[in-house]
């Protein structure tokens, strides 16, 4: 199999396969002064959709948590009759 190279790629394909295959960000910052290292930071940055994310073994108790928290939420009350919610404000004198 060998690469290919589309001519017309757009931002939106690009996004697509970042998503889909995912993309990581490793850095390592040195800032010194005068030759002297005062401060160092170490970033890694993992950029992905969620499938794919979980499918690496990443964010899976966020992805759990995030899925209990929506199940244990209560369902919102809906009106099935729009005149039973306007009883109360006719009631009133409202309408």
């Amino acid at each position: 199999m060998e690469p290919t190279r589309e001519a017309h790629a757009t931002l939106v394909d690009l996004l697509d396969r970042v998503l889909d295959k995912g993309l990581v960000i490793e850095a390592d910052i040195v800032i010194s002064l005068a030759g002297v290292p005062l401060l160092g930071i170490s970033l890694r940055a993992a950029l992905a959709g969620m499938e794919t994310m979980l499918k690496y073994g990443l964010m899976k108790d966020l992805d759990k948590q995030i899925r209990m928290s929506a199940q244990s939420e209560l369902p919102l009350n809906r009106v099935e009759d729009e005149s039973a919610a306007l009883l109360p404000l006719a009631e009133k004198g409202m309408r």
